[in-house]
């Protein structure tokens, strides 16, 4: 039961990730990596537009319970992904390009389609100087 419960979450997830990859794609965003690892963590998306580095995290919920997707960025998990971005603008030789930290939000709802998702812009903004040393 526990496994099928591991299963249906990841399967979950990885339909989240690619409904907003691809609600982004239509808005014009261009991908640069998807599920990237660093030693802090994973970023879900990296996109880009107008030369801007937008890193996302996706969160999908199958219900509001315990404050849905929105929720889900509680500031433990905002610190790993700022980690994880300053991970990638230096391996990449980033530092000098405007960035930003988006949310996917993505939550089943009654109505049709069933699925409700939400593009949160600057969704919030750590201290990048801090994490360059």
């Amino acid at each position: 039961m526990v496994g099928d419960r591991h299963l249906r979450s990841e399967r979950l997830g990885r339909g989240g990730e690619l409904a907003a990859l691809i609600l982004l794609l239509l808005k014009g965003y261009r991908l640069r990596h998807r599920n990237w690892r660093g030693p802090s963590g994973e970023l879900d998306l990296v996109v880009e537009r107008g030369g801007r580095i937008v890193f996302v995290e996706v969160k999908t919920r199958s219900s509001e319970l315990y404050g849905g997707a929105v929720a889900a960025l509680d500031r433990d998990k905002r610190s790993a992904v700022a980690r994880t971005a300053a991970s990638y603008l230096g391996r990449y030789g980033l530092w000098d390009r405007p960035c930003r930290f988006d949310l996917v939000a993505i939550e089943r709802v009654e109505r049709f389609p069933g699925w409700r998702p939400r593009h949160v812009v600057g969704a919030f903004e750590p201290d990048l100087g801090r994490l360059m040393g």
